[in-house]
């Protein structure tokens, strides 16, 4: 069975930039800058047939119109017990579009609605054991983020291996986004 989900590709100049953020921090299992993605819509663990319908579905979207993402800041999910550190993405209503309609084309096809609000961001580690502290006074010592702009020219449909996350994920099929 295929662990899917959707999402949109970091370009490698943005990756590599955001990859100057890695170490020093304590219990941080950093995520390899070619494994850095926008998750659109988490899928889970589906069968073959489920699979095929989930990238049948997903033509629907193909030729969206491109947008630009930028990612502004340093985050952290879990609050007084950090779990990941990741790159926020600024608003933008294009994305929150295209998010949106993954939803409603996946629920089309049989999938349950996805239980979590939309925050886009990039993961760029996983925490065990990080003090809220020590989180802090890495977010405070990372220096000013400097806003890494892209405009994406798809979407795709990611695999992974059932893990505890940070792949590797597989690019399955890519849908392309209308200039």
């Amino acid at each position: 069975m295929p662990r899917l989900f959707t999402g949109l590709e970091i370009p490698q100049d943005v990756a590599f930039a955001l990859s100057f953020k890695r170490g020093g921090l304590s219990g941080a299992r950093w995520i390899d800058p070619e494994n850095y993605h926008i998750t659109l819509r988490f899928i889970g663990d589906v069968d073959g047939q489920t699979a095929d319908e989930v990238a049948d579905s997903l033509d629907r979207l193909a030729n969206s119109l491109r947008f630009s993402i930028r990612l502004t800041h340093l985050g952290t999910f879990g609050g007084d017990k950090p779990r990941a550190l990741f790159a926020g993405v600024e608003p933008s209503e294009a994305l929150s579009r295209l998010q949106a309609a993954h939803e409603r084309v996946l629920q089309r096809a049989g999938l349950p609605p996805e239980g979590r609000k939309f925050v886009p961001h990039v993961t760029l580690a996983r925490l065990r054991g990080t003090a809220a502290e020590d989180m802090a006074r890495f977010i405070a010592e990372a220096a000013r983020f400097e806003p890494l702009t892209f405009v994406p020219a798809r979407f795709v449909l990611f695999s992974s291996r059932d893990s505890v996350g940070g792949g590797p994920y597989l690019v399955e099929q890519s849908y392309p986004l209308a200039a």
